[in-house]
């Protein structure tokens, strides 16, 4: 049994999907409720990494365990080793869990403090594991979903830094290997799209893909920072922007981990926004 927590996010859904397709038995962990017809094997309960007492139940007899924390639990909640500890006392033998590349390009970022912890505790566990440290996702695009759909339109700070975004379905790809195969224990996947590409960009690519122009108008710093607030910490927006606006060459670079362990190329932006072009349409 393999425990997915996050199940209903952008990644822990295409794996519950991608995992339950391989004929393996799965329990779905989400705060949201799952669907109401699941995939044969799958088992919905509530919860999150961020409850260590409360995912107990879900980790009770697994042998694998996937961790993403979701929304808050990015910056605050119960210690991390609490979680591993749970994880451990429940006799899995495997956990990979979702950081972000930010916790290696930008050690001390306040931001991404929390993720640095988690990482910590899980090399600490005493069980096999693997990071994933995905950089942007292509999915932060659905930020626009709203404006496009309504005026056709992308609003977004610093329009020509490129990064190269990934593909959320790549990284439940990259989480399915490291879960059900051997030879990952231990390493640490950076996961990233194929090429960089910049906000404008990604407005021209939904252009295309709906057959409508879609304009782009660049936000100011400022402009992004009093939106993004409504939402998110102040640190963690501070910590976003900084990534967003004056990237590292770290972050500039597109990787190569995806397609070590698929044996394809990552998915580019275009092809993410063709399978979800039903959220700009």
């Amino acid at each position: 049994m393999i425990t997915v927590t996050g199940a209903t996010g952008n990644v822990g859904r295409v794996l519950v999907e991608l995992l339950a397709g391989a004929g393996e038995e799965v329990v779905a962990v989400s705060r949201r409720p799952g669907p109401a017809d699941p995939p044969a094997g799958v088992r919905w309960v509530p919860g999150g990494a961020g409850d260590a007492a409360g995912l107990r139940p879900a980790l009770d007899g697994a042998r694998a365990v996937f961790l993403v924390l979701g929304g808050e639990q990015n910056f605050r909640g119960e210690r991390p080793e609490l979680l591993t500890k749970a994880v451990a006392d429940a006799g899995a033998e495997r956990i990979v869990l979702v950081s972000s590349q930010v916790s290696a390009t930008r050690p001390e970022a306040p931001s991404h403090a929390r993720l640095r912890e988690l990482e910590a505790a899980v090399r600490a566990s005493g069980r096999e594991f693997t990071i994933l440290r995905p950089g942007g996702f292509a999915s932060n695009a659905f930020a626009w979903a709203e404006s496009v759909r309504t005026r056709r339109t992308v609003f977004a700070p610093f329009g020509d830094v490129a990064l190269p975004v990934v593909d959320p379905a790549d990284i439940a790809a990259v989480a399915a290997a490291a879960l059900r195969e051997d030879g990952h224990a231990g390493r640490v996947y950076e996961l990233t799209g194929p090429e960089p590409i910049s906000p404008r960009g990604q407005a021209a690519v939904l252009s295309t893909v709906l057959g409508e122009e879609v304009a782009f108008v660049e936000l100011s710093r400022e402009e992004a920072r009093a939106g993004m607030t409504r939402f998110m910490p102040e640190q963690v927006v501070a910590g976003t922007l900084d990534v967003l606006g004056d990237p590292l060459p770290a972050e500039r670079r597109a990787g190569r981990d995806v397609e070590a362990v698929l044996g394809r190329p990552a998915a580019p932006f275009a092809e993410w926004a063709a399978r979800n072009l039903r959220a700009f349409a």
